[in-house]
């Protein structure tokens, strides 16, 4: 079995993209200097999904130059049942809070968010759209690509019973480190944890792993 260039080439630039993505994540956000909180940029969900969507692009890149190896080839079968709902969760949530309610999902200063008689409410703050299509996009279009001309189907059982464990675990390790973070930080990455309580921020968990479950059953019974 030969090496499938167009793979190469998608592989490639997926990583590529990603990893400039990452190298241009701001330093401060809402004027907070992300280095000096518990987590750093790895309290967000987008990042850690953008770290599982490079590690499989890469995994993908040895499998397209070394065909003959089975190693590289399960260990991306296995990476790709991870990292593609999540991108699908991350970019569905962002992108349409972003569209309809971006207070709810863009961080603010902190010190100009509290009520003042100036009657001036202050903008979340944006990262530049190249970057921001890096980060909330790519990983997404790039796998969604992957998936759907490069690889086979997933068997219905490794589907169904692998995307409930899997997005189970992802959720529960996401959940409580966040709010480990946070327990810190005093803030949570994004404002529609923050300004819930602990309840309703369960219930936000459940739904996105019964979401990431759900979106790579329905991909994979979708795809031809």
């Amino acid at each position: 079995m030969g090496t499938n260039l167009r793979a190469v080439l998608l592989h490639a630039a997926g990583a590529a993209v990603m990893t400039y993505g990452y190298f241009h994540l701001p330093d401060v956000v809402a004027n907070i200097r992300m280095a000096q909180t518990r987590g750093g940029h790895f309290q967000f969900l987008t990042i850690q999904g953008l770290c599982l969507a490079w590690i499989t692009m890469l995994l993908s890149l040895a499998s397209d130059l070394a065909p003959a190896s089975s190693t590289f080839r399960r260990a991306k079968r296995a990476m790709l049942m991870v990292a593609l709902p999540i991108s699908i969760v991350i970019s569905t949530t962002y992108w349409t809070l972003l569209t309809f309610m971006p207070h709810m999902i863009l961080m603010s200063d902190p010190e100009t968010t509290v009520p003042t008689s100036s009657g001036r409410v202050p903008k979340p703050e944006r990262i530049p759209l190249h970057v921001d299509l890096a980060l909330h996009a790519a990983p997404a279009i790039f796998m969604f690509i992957d998936f759907y001309f490069f690889e086979p189907k997933y068997p219905k059982t490794v589907s169904r019973k692998g995307a409930i464990i899997l997005s189970a675990i992802f959720g529960m390790w996401y959940s409580f480190w966040v709010e480990y973070c946070a327990n810190f930080n005093g803030f949570f990455p994004y404002p529609f944890l923050t300004e819930n309580p602990f309840n309703i921020r369960v219930l936000i968990y459940l739904a996105a792993t019964s979401f990431s479950a759900l979106s790579f059953m329905a991909l994979n019974a979708a795809h031809p």
